[in-house]
C-alpha cells in the first residue's frame, strides 16, 4: 500500500510565528513528530503535500522555505502556499515568488473565519484566474455555511482546479444536512473541483466513531466519484493520525474496491501535478 497524504501541516514556533495557536497545539510539530505519529499507523510507501499552516502573514514566504529545507526528511512531494488573493497586486508578486520555488504546487488563502461573499469578490475571483495561470490549485478551506462561495467561485473561474478541504467542515452533531449535501452537489459539478477526506477528526473533537462520519464521506464519494476524493491526514490538528488513515484506507475498500489506490495516492498525485 502507498499513501499519498494531501494534508500535511508542519510548524515550529521556535521558527515562525502562529498567532492561533493553543493549548494541545501550541508546540513544536516538525520531522521528527511526524515521523513518530506515522510510526503508529500501517507500513506503507509515504508522501505528503504540505499546507499553509496560517503563521503570520509576513513569514508565510518564509514557511514556503523552511518547509522545502525540511521536504527530503518530512516526505513532502508538494507545497500549498499562502496567498492574499482579496489583494491582486500582492497576488501577482507573490505568484512571482513563488513561481521561483518548484515545490510549490498551489495555493491557499484560509476563508473559514473571512467574511461572507470574499471569494467571490472580483479582486478574489482575478486572482483565482492568476492562480489557474500559473499552473497551481486553490485549496478552499471553508465551514459548512460557506460552501455557496466555494460553488460560486468555481463559477467565476472555472478553469482554476478547487480542492475542497475537510469536506467544507460538515457540522457532525447530526446527519448530513439537505443544504450540505446541496452545496457539495454544487461544487462537484464542476469537473475542476475536487474534495479531501480530512479534518473530521477535528471537528468533532470528544471523539469520533465511523458510523458518525461515513455518511458524510459516502456523500462526498457520491457527489465527487472515486477519481476526485483524496485522503488527507490533517496533522497534527486532527489527532491521533494513524486511527484515520486506517479508518479512511479500510472505509475505501469497502466503498470503492478498485479505487483504493486513487483514494490514497493518485488522485492527489495527479491533481497536484506532482508527477
Amino acid at each position: 500500500m502507498r499513501i499519498l497524504d494531501s494534508h500535511l501541516h508542519l510548524w515550529d514556533p521556535a521558527v515562525l510565528r502562529y498567532p492561533w495557536l493553543e493549548g494541545r497545539l501550541l508546540g513544536r510539530f516538525s520531522v521528527s513528530e511526524h515521523q513518530a505519529a506515522l510510526a503508529e499507523g500501517s507500513r506503507a510507501d509515504r508522501a505528503a503535500v504540505f499546507v499553509q499552516a496560517d503563521c503570520l502573514p509576513a513569514d508565510s514566504l518564509a514557511e514556503v522555505d523552511w518547509v522545502t529545507g525540511i521536504a527530503p526528511d518530512a516526505g513532502v512531494r508538494g507545497i500549498v502556499a499562502h496567498l492574499p488573493m482579496e489583494d491582486v497586486e500582492a497576488s501577482q508578486q507573490r505568484l512571482r515568488a513563488l513561481n521561483r520555488r518548484p515545490l510549490v504546487v498551489g495555493v491557499r488563502r484560509l476563508l473559514q473565519d473571512a467574511p461572507a461573499g470574499l471569494a467571490t469578490s472580483p479582486a478574489f475571483v482575478e486572482s483565482a484566474r492568476a492562480v489557474a495561470a500559473a499552473g497551481l490549485s486553490f485549496d478552499a478551506c471553508v465551514r459548512h455555511g460557506q460552501l455557496a462561495d466555494v460553488a460560486a467561485l468555481a463559477e467565476a473561474a472555472p478553469e482554476l482546479t478547487i480542492v475542497l478541504d475537510h469536506l467544507g467542515k460538515p457540522d457532525l452533531s447530526a446527519p448530513p444536512s439537505r443544504r450540505w449535501l446541496a452545496d457539495l452537489d454544487r461544487i462537484a459539478a464542476h469537473p475542476g473541483t475536487s474534495c479531501k477526506l480530512s479534518g473530521l477528526p477535528a471537528e468533532s473533537p470528544d471523539g469520533w466513531t465511523p458510523a458518525q462520519v461515513i455518511p458524510f464521506i459516502d456523500a462526498a464519494l457520491g457527489a465527487f466519484g472515486p477519481t476526485r476524493v483524496l485522503f488527507g491526514g490533517d496533522w497534527p490538528v486532527s489527532w491521533p493520525y494513524a486511527q484515520w488513515e486506517r479508518f479512511v484506507a479500510s472505509w475505501a475498500e469497502d466503498a470503492a474496491p478498485g479505487h483504493v489506490d486513487d483514494i490514497l495516492w493518485a488522485n492527489a498525485e495527479r491533481i497536484y501535478r506532482l508527477a
